[in-house]
């Protein structure tokens, strides 16, 4: 075990943790020690795993989100808001419902469980958050106004939370991954992930494993005087 990436004695909560890029990342935390809580809609593919603790959440729910953490045994001290939801459609055929739904999980879910475990982290005078976003947050995607609004505004949360939070000693930061080949991306149709690849600089698209290394490393305290940045895992697909 990485000296840096010991999480012995620190309880985290994952959210969108029962599969994908967040089960990697609760993989990953459980791996190195940590007590993970996943906060989740279904179990997904651990079922109730023994790894870690699933908690059957809505985080579109604020009644959901407090009787969750309400039960949680111990004090919270890293974070990783991950849960997120696609609607996708053009803005002009696009429906309140497809709107609403995409914000309200993938940006209000995060105010939500942030504003639910922030006030333990502030009591101990430690915390670490981390908030996945996207490079469609910052660019922009065809398609996708409801999911790149609402991960523009997740980075938006990350630095106002990180000045709030940072007198307290609790760091804040946000991944923006590209396209990672999670088993939803193999589903997506052989076009879209080839322009995808064809977009970035490196010979391959990131994997869940890339992501994970890089949350991990900021919730560590070998990240402890990095907060408020945004950080890319996208093998060059931005630019």
């Amino acid at each position: 075990m990485c000296g840096f990436l010991n999480f012995d004695g620190r309880d985290a909560v994952v959210t969108g943790g029962a599969r994908g890029i967040g089960l990697a990342i609760a993989r990953a935390l459980v791996d190195h020690g940590a007590r993970v809580h996943v906060f989740d809609v279904s179990p997904g593919e651990e079922g109730e795993s023994a790894a870690f603790r699933f908690h059957r959440v809505d985080i579109a729910d604020s009644g959901s989100v407090s009787a969750a953490v309400a039960q949680l045994p111990d004090p919270v001290s890293l974070l990783v808001n991950n849960a997120g939801i696609t609607r996708d459609r053009t803005v002009v055929n696009m429906s309140d419902e497809e709107w609403d739904s995409v914000l309200s999980v993938n940006l209000t879910g995060a105010f939500r469980v942030t504003r639910a475990l922030a006030p333990a982290m502030r009591n101990a005078g430690y915390g670490r958050i981390v908030n996945i976003t996207s490079i469609n947050g910052i660019r922009g995607k065809f398609g996708q106004a409801n999911y790149s609004a609402s991960k523009a505004g997740l980075i938006g949360l990350t630095k106002t939370l990180a000045r709030e939070l940072g007198p307290k000693g609790i760091t804040v930061n946000a991944v923006a991954p590209g396209m990672v080949m999670t088993a939803m991306a193999r589903e997506l149709p052989g076009e879209i992930v080839e322009k995808a690849r064809a977009e970035c600089v490196l010979p391959e698209l990131a994997g869940l494993g890339d992501v994970a290394n890089l949350v991990l490393f900021l919730l560590s305290d070998a990240a402890r005087m990095i907060t408020g940045e945004v950080i890319r895992v996208d093998a060059g697909q931005y630019l």
